[in-house]
């Protein structure tokens, strides 16, 4: 399905503990926009009917529209010195821009 790197986890653990309310998980999403098309987004939400659950030790929520590009995705963290970042890796996208939060497919 979708990879999620240890270092994304451990950051995603961080997060989640920091906003100390249980009935909260990490969604990952894909939206018409950006440069390329279509754009990942990253937030908390909590769970709905139609997501598919991924556990990792934390609940990772994903929409059944989304999962269709992300199938096969890996998702890591990156923290450098210009700055910190989920990075997602997608065999789905035919086209990525410049800054890798969007493509096409």
């Amino acid at each position: 399905m979708i990879d999620i790197s240890a270092r994304a986890l451990d950051k995603l653990r961080t997060i989640l503990a920091q906003e100390n309310d249980s009935t909260l998980c990490f969604r990952i999403s894909v939206s018409g926009g950006g440069c390329s098309g279509f754009e990942y987004g990253f937030s908390l939400d909590q769970r709905q009917d139609d997501d598919f659950v991924l556990e990792h030790g934390i609940s990772i929520l994903v929409d059944s529209m989304s999962m269709q590009y992300l199938q096969g995705a890996q998702i890591d963290y990156q923290e450098s010195l210009m700055g910190s970042h989920f990075t997602v890796k997608n065999p789905n996208a035919t086209a990525t821009c410049g800054c890798g939060s969007s493509f096409a497919a």
